[in-house]
């Protein structure tokens, strides 16, 4: 499969967030949404991120946009990680990798000469016609939330 790119058709998805509440980008049309993918729940960098999005919610929301975080851990983890950093934005449950695959984020990582298949760090960010507006891949954490709102500004 070719890898998304910019002005690509998001590729759709439905499935549910850290509550069991329905959730799929048919629902989202209309909308800016931020998707950003990551590896685990609660571990440093994913939570580093998170926290982030969290603390800039509020100027994603002026901009119109919406955030919802993706990874392959179960709703029950996401309720947890969630709840213990506040989160105040959605994290959508992927345990079948089926998401990820399509949008492209699973990738072999090599780790203590161990290889295995994990997500990538990407965000995408969606304009209201359900077009990929910008692919921020192989994210380093650290001023990642900053460059995301300015690209959502971009699409106001």
């Amino acid at each position: 499969m070719a890898e998304l790119q910019v002005g690509d058709m998001a590729p759709r998805f439905q499935s549910i967030d850290q509550d069991g509440q329905s959730v799929s980008l048919d629902a989202l049309a209309g909308q800016i949404v931020v998707l950003y993918f990551y590896p685990k729940d609660d571990t440093p960098g994913c939570t580093k991120e998170a926290c982030a999005f969290r603390d800039m919610k509020s100027e994603f929301a002026d901009a119109g946009a919406h955030i919802y975080g993706v990874s392959r851990d179960s709703a029950k983890s996401h309720l947890k990680f969630r709840e213990k950093y506040g989160l105040n934005f959605p994290l959508i449950v992927d345990e079948d990798s089926q998401i990820c695959e399509a949008y492209g984020v699973l990738k072999e990582k090599n780790m203590y000469g161990k290889t295995s298949i994990g997500i990538e760090r990407t965000t995408f960010v969606i304009d209201r016609d359900g077009k990929i507006a910008a692919i921020f891949p192989k994210v380093k954490v650290d001023g990642h939330a900053d460059e995301v709102i300015a690209q959502v500004r971009e699409l106001q």
